[in-house]
């Protein structure tokens, strides 16, 4: 259940990332401005992000037997819209807004692995579930490369035609655990619950720094990459790959040590470290050594947090509510990630520079690391 699951999640984020490495191939074809291609690589992840507070309550209530098919069959319809179909600005905003639906799967597969795991290897357990975020490392090492050796439209033809046949062997095979506890009460009702409960306003909180920050690296580093350094799009889309697969393998290594020792400790080093990490990134060093050196510790720490975070909500949350917290929590993740681009853009076509973008991020993620070890450090005791 735990593969299947990573799997379609895996596959689903594959699709929601497909914009991001074309963002300088599409701003060329367009016409576009900094602000509009920050714009289109934008938009599937704010509509990822806030649909993972619905689905996730859905999940808690229909079980992720019915949600993971469903959302991977509709997930293909956009894809093979913008493959094929979307030539304009106003038509690829559209087609990426149905695309984040392929973001809100996190929602699904959270509840899902937390109901089939004791509470001592959750953490592990969801770290590993959280590998399915290297989707978008995919999207990095292939969609630039298929799409020049074979077509524009081939990428997204392969991953529409990958998520339809794993909704069928979803279908099949998934199964929920038997006897889960299913909640009672009407999705409105359950959500209001969940948003008054303290522990999901500081969870989303530190998602949002942590993923959040992974997001808008993944979706933004090929165009900061492009423009800061001048690297070719292959280039930048192959470091930014290294980027994410990195970050995806710290996840369950977040888990594992939050299982060890605890969620806290694991996230006010991770955090501490990030903010460190981007003031040194804010002096745009030679990227050779120092400044991949400070981008691969970079997502290294923010792979951490982020495994750190899922342990954190494992140990405060009741299972029958895990599905609600998830989609909270998961929301707030992504539109961590929405703003940072379009900050960045909106910040090099000001000042021709991106340094109070990094010394913002430094300050957010040292005051997450104070924030930790006060008020989230009372709400665990």
């Amino acid at each position: 259940m735990l593969v299947l699951a990573t799997v379609g999640f895996m596959l689903c984020f594959w699709a929601w990332a497909l914009l991001a490495p074309l963002g300088p191939t599409i701003r060329d074809d367009l016409d576009l401005a900094s602000f509009q291609q920050s714009l289109v690589v934008a938009v599937p992840v704010i509509v990822g992000s806030l649909g993972r507070i619905p689905v996730g309550a859905l999940t808690d209530r229909v079980g992720a037997r019915r949600m993971f098919p469903l959302i991977a069959a509709l997930t293909a319809l956009p894809v093979l819209y913008l493959g094929h179909l979307a030539d304009s600005l106003v038509e690829v905003l559209v087609g990426g807004f149905f695309l984040g639906l392929g973001g809100t799967t996190f929602a699904v597969g959270v509840p899902f692995v937390n109901a089939w795991y004791p509470p001592e290897r959750r953490g592990l357990a969801l770290g590993i579930f959280g590998i399915g975020t290297g989707g978008t490392a995919l999207s990095s090492f292939t969609t630039v490369q298929l799409a020049d050796a074979v077509g524009r439209a081939f990428p997204f033809d392969l991953v529409a035609g990958l998520l339809a046949v794993y909704a069928v062997v979803a279908r099949l095979l998934l199964r929920d655990k038997p006897g889960r506890a299913v909640p009672v009460g009407s999705l409105l009702a359950r959500t209001t619950t969940t948003m008054r409960m303290p522990a999901t306003m500081q969870l989303a909180f530190l998602y949002a720094v942590a993923f959040g920050g992974f997001v808008a690296f993944s979706v933004y580093l090929p165009t900061y990459l492009t423009t800061a350094y001048g690297l070719g799009r292959s280039d930048a889309a192959l470091r930014t790959a290294g980027f994410v697969v990195l970050a995806v393998a710290m996840r369950p290594v977040g888990g594992w040590l939050s299982d060890r020792l605890h969620p806290v400790p694991v996230l006010i080093g991770a955090y501490a470290a990030v903010a460190a990490l981007a003031l040194l990134a804010s002096f745009e060093l030679p990227l050779i050594p120092v400044g991949t050196l400070a981008f691969l510790c970079m997502a290294a720490a923010l792979g951490t947090a982020s495994g750190a975070v899922f342990a954190l909500v494992a140990r405060l949350v009741p299972p029958e509510q895990v599905g609600s917290v998830t989609g909270v929590v998961g929301a707030a993740g992504g539109l961590g990630g929405f703003f940072p681009p379009l900050l960045m853009g909106a910040i090099y076509g000001a000042a021709d520079d991106y340094t109070w973008g990094y010394v913002l991020l430094a300050a957010t993620a040292g005051a997450t690391a104070v924030f930790t070890v006060t008020a989230v450090r009372r709400q665990v005791r």
